[in-house]
C-alpha cells in the first residue's frame, strides 16, 4: 500500500473519532447508557481513542505502532460491546472499519518505515 494512502487513512481515523468523540458526544453518552458502562469508562476510552488517533500521526514508526494497535484493541472492545447489546451489523460497521483501518496502518507502517 502507497504511503499517501496510509496517511490518507491516518487522517480519517483521527477526523472520525474526534467526530463522534466530540461533536456527537451526547450520542456517546447515550450509547454508553445503553451497555451499561460507567461514566469513568466512557471518559477512558475517548480519551484513549483520541490520544492513539494522534499518536499514529506520528513521524515515529513506534509510536504509530502503538497508536494502531490500541486503536484496534479499543475497536475489538467496541464490536464486543455491539455484540453484547445484538445491536444490528449496520451498528457495528464503523467500529469494524477503524479496526480495518487501524490494522492496515499497523502493517503499512512495518513496511514503509
Amino acid at each position: 500500500m502507497s504511503h499517501s494512502i496510509v496517511e490518507v487513512l491516518k487522517v480519517v481515523v483521527l477526523v472520525s473519532i474526534l467526530f463522534v468523540w466530540v461533536i456527537r458526544y451526547q450520542n456517546i453518552i447515550q450509547e454508553f447508557k445503553h451497555y451499561d458502562y460507567p461514566e469513568w469508562l466512557r471518559d477512558l476510552v475517548g480519551i484513549s481513542k483520541i490520544t492513539c488517533a494522534v499518536l499514529m500521526l506520528s513521524s515515529n514508526v513506534q509510536l504509530v505502532q502503538w497508536g494502531a494497535l490500541g486503536l484496534a484493541a479499543l475497536m475489538i472492545c467496541a464490536l464486543y460491546s455491539h455484540f453484547k447489546v445484538k445491536n444490528p451489523p449496520l451498528k457495528m460497521l464503523p467500529a469494524l472499519t477503524l479496526l480495518t483501518f487501524s490494522l492496515i496502518i499497523f502493517f503499512s507502517s512495518q513496511i514503509l518505515a
